[in-house]
């Protein structure tokens, strides 16, 4: 098996591997791997200096087919303080994905700071779990879990991380690097039971805001995930490192019967 999700083919060019592989069928990607690779190319459009990524809204336009991808990147807003980029994906002669992040001047602000989401216990406190053995695909194969107690449908917490780099031979971004799960929210407490297949709730789109930098390595989930009574849900999770709390993740649901 590779140990990375993409290879990169030049150009902004990339072709996935079998850890790209998505949940809902095996002809599609992941939206983690395909948002960690977005991340990564956002956070590599020139122009950055002395700015970060504070908001990164994703809207999946259509299919996001496994194989062979182009990403195209551009300043949408250019500013002294601010900036506008975006990236769209491309396959298959059509856009899946497009990724739109603002880019905010980084100022010293440490007095006054302050955070009101509480800490979540650590991923030592948290015991091995083989809660997500009910999802299919290579993506959540490639990860690692640990649940906190009290995890339920609906409602929980866990840690997640991977070994398997993000493009092969390639650095990837911090900002990339330390969010690679975030989509694996979605499946984290799911209002069903997945082995069951009596419900799909896939994403539509991912938002992310970050009020701090966060570093990679284990990716705290604090997950609430609602499905309302005319087929759209929403799942909700705020996101954490090793020093705590660095934002929130919201995405809005399809929710269908299976079968």
């Amino acid at each position: 098996m590779p140990q990375h999700f993409y290879r990169p083919a030049g150009d902004g060019r990339y072709e996935s591997t079998e850890h790209a592989v998505g949940v809902w069928t095996p002809s599609e990607q992941h939206m983690g791997a395909a948002t960690g690779l977005l991340l990564h190319e956002l956070d590599r459009i020139p122009g950055g200096e002395g700015k970060r990524l504070a908001r990164v809204s994703l809207d999946i336009i259509g299919r996001i087919p496994v194989g062979d991808c182009e990403i195209l990147t551009r300043v949408a807003r250019p500013g002294k303080r601010i900036e506008l980029v975006e990236a769209e994906w491309l396959a298959d002669g059509r856009t899946s994905l497009v990724a739109r992040g603002w880019r905010v001047e980084t100022v010293d602000t440490s007095a006054a700071a302050g955070v009101e989401d509480a800490a979540m216990p650590g991923p030592d406190e948290a015991e091995p779990s083989g809660f997500m053995d009910a999802w299919e695909g290579g993506f959540v194969r490639a990860f690692e879990f640990r649940a906190l107690p009290g995890m339920r449908p609906g409602a929980g917490s866990a840690w997640v991380r991977t070994g398997v780099g993000l493009v092969e031979g390639v650095a990837p971004s911090p900002l990339a690097a330390a969010l690679a799960g975030v989509d694996l929210a979605n499946g984290l407490v799911p209002r069903f039971a997945p082995d069951a297949k009596a419900w799909g709730h896939p994403n539509l789109d991912l938002q992310l805001h970050l009020h701090r930098a966060p570093s990679a390595g284990w990716l705290g989930l604090d997950v609430r995930q609602t499905f309302g009574d005319d087929g759209i849900g929403l799942t909700s999770a705020v996101l954490h490192d090793g020093d705590g709390p660095f934002g929130r993740a919201e995405m809005i649901l399809m929710v269908r019967p299976i079968g």
